[in-house]
């Protein structure tokens, strides 16, 4: 059973801010040319190759014709290898998501037969995709009325934990520090919703542009020096008892309009091509990201 399909990214980094390099005395861009490293002359574009390094100073010329030999063609199908139950697929081996649907008129049956068949059996979809002439191992599940595809990493990509994770001392947790401690977890339990998160770094670098458009001076803020040592069972207990005060406090009705908290920030000049947090929430993904074809 086979089903042409085509990839559209899933994720975007588009809408962050991004700063170019320039030349303080001038504010002009900085240009990186390519140069000889010995003879710091300028190499055109055409005389480059590329070089796999042996030893220092000693290299394997590839040339464009070797790579382009060897290089796998996209046929826009996904060669499927096996079915395997999600939760055995290590978090370590997920590199990027992308959503996937049938190309052009034909396949949809197929495109469903597959879907529905692991969106019942609760099953991944285990296969290979060429993508810029590699081919990658790609992990398939349902979402909707499609796939969402998640690119997988090679087993020679992934460390082994051993070397980080091996001093880790072994401390025996007591049975109050793990009561106080699951008590703290169950108060703040929740569901993952994605649109409460800020990227509090973005506000900030949109807070400085927004000042220093303005002509504000910018004047360095007070840094916490994170310097006090507390005792865990101590500060446990300290959340346990400020959360239970907050759950049990009566808040009366607001009979005014609540100002503006000093934590939030209005956008005074938005910046071209950046939107504000609220709007781009609202922002539909499919809007993002390019076709891939497969």
């Amino acid at each position: 059973m086979t089903c042409p399909v085509a990839l559209y990214p899933a994720t975007s980094e588009s809408e962050k801010i991004s700063f170019n390099q320039l030349n303080r005395q001038t504010g002009h861009r900085i240009k990186y040319l390519k140069v000889d490293a010995d003879t710091g002359d300028e190499v055109p574009n055409e005389d480059i190759v590329k070089g796999y390094q042996l030893e220092k100073d000693q290299f394997i010329e590839v040339t464009k014709e070797e790579l382009e030999e060897i290089a796998l063609e996209s046929i826009r199908t996904i060669e499927i290898d096996e079915f395997v139950d999600k939760t055995e697929i290590d978090p370590r081996y997920l590199i990027r998501p992308y959503y996937i649907r049938p190309d052009g008129k034909v396949g949809h049956d197929a495109f469903a037969v597959i879907r529905e068949t692991i969106r019942e059996m609760e099953r991944v979809a285990i296969g290979r995709v060429v993508l810029t002439n590699r081919e990658h191992i790609i992990a398939l599940e349902p979402m909707d009325k499609g796939l969402v595809g998640t690119l997988l990493r090679y087993p020679y990509e992934v460390q082994s934990e051993a070397e980080y994770l091996d001093e880790i001392q072994d401390v025996k947790v007591t049975k109050d520090m793990l009561d106080l401690a699951k008590h703290i977890v169950n108060q703040k339990a929740g569901r993952f919703e994605p649109e409460k998160f800020e990227d509090h770094y973005e506000s900030a670098l949109v807070e400085l542009i927004n000042e220093k458009r303005a002509g504000k001076v910018i004047r360095p803020k007070e840094r916490p020096k994170g310097e006090n040592v507390v005792d865990l069972m101590d500060a446990l207990r300290k959340s346990v008892s400020g959360a239970a005060a907050e759950t049990g406090s009566q808040k009366k009705p607001a009979t005014k309009v609540k100002k503006a908290s000093a934590g939030q920030k209005e956008m005074l000049m938005p910046i071209n091509g950046k939107k504000p947090a609220k709007e781009a929430s609202g922002k539909k993904l499919a809007a993002k990201g390019q076709r891939k074809s497969a």
